[in-house]
């Protein structure tokens, strides 16, 4: 057996029917959305540390692109934990505005990529139906999938980040179930709730590594050394 054409993934380019949802509204856009259990921790860090590298590779937050998130047990209408600020600031990430909101059957189905924190949250978002399933993925399990991906298989920027954004979550699901996680661990990025500000960095860390590769494969521009 051979692994499936890890560039456009799912078809060669866009059927009439995918330039909507799935639920028929318009793909001028590109909505990620981040799940995580409150919404006050991982998912904030992840939500505001994608905006701030697509604004860091692109110097805008990309044309098109729509980075929210939210949680399964979310905390509507909190704030996002004093330590998560204070791990944004320190990437210099913008936290300033932030509030919680419950995961809703209204945010899956306008998203295009869900990540989430875990497994068992990946799970919570794909029984809720809303033909989820292809566009769900942790976001350590997506950073594994977009690794194997050929860049040069991709649309190139100047099509724009949508065009873009959506050849790469076709490409992922198509390569998903070849390239499976090394340990029953390896896919979570594990709640600091509660934690002293050092466990905070070390989610930090995690999240920033995995969210790297993403953004590259989004924008087509490496990080700045």
């Amino acid at each position: 057996m051979t692994t499936p054409n890890p560039g456009r993934g799912i078809g060669e380019g866009e059927s009439a029917a995918e330039r909507t949802t799935t639920f028929g509204f318009p793909r001028d856009t590109f909505r990620i959305l981040h799940v995580s259990t409150g919404n006050v921790c991982r998912s904030p860090i992840t939500e505001r540390l994608t905006r701030h590298f697509v604004m860091e590779r692109l110097g805008v937050l990309g044309g098109g692109l729509i980075v929210e998130s939210a949680g399964t047990w979310g905390h509507e209408g909190a704030p996002m934990e004093v330590n998560a600020e204070a791990v944004l600031g320190e990437f210099g990430a913008d936290a300033s505005g932030f509030t919680g909101r419950e995961l809703l059957d209204e945010h899956v189905i306008m998203a295009d990529l869900v990540l989430t924190a875990t497994r068992d949250h990946r799970a919570q978002v794909i029984s809720m139906g809303h033909s989820a399933g292809l566009r769900t993925f942790t976001l350590k399990e997506f950073t594994r999938l977009v690794r194997a991906i050929d860049p040069a298989t991709l649309p190139p920027l100047e099509d724009g980040v949508v065009l873009r954004a959506r050849a790469l979550v076709r490409a992922a699901a198509a390569l998903r179930g070849w390239l499976l996680a090394p340990s029953a661990d390896a896919d979570e990025v594990h709640d600091p709730y509660g934690a002293p500000l050092p466990f905070f960095r070390s989610v930090g860390d995690e999240i920033r590594d995995a969210l790297d590769p993403v953004v590259t494969a989004l924008t087509g521009v490496p990080a700045h050394m």
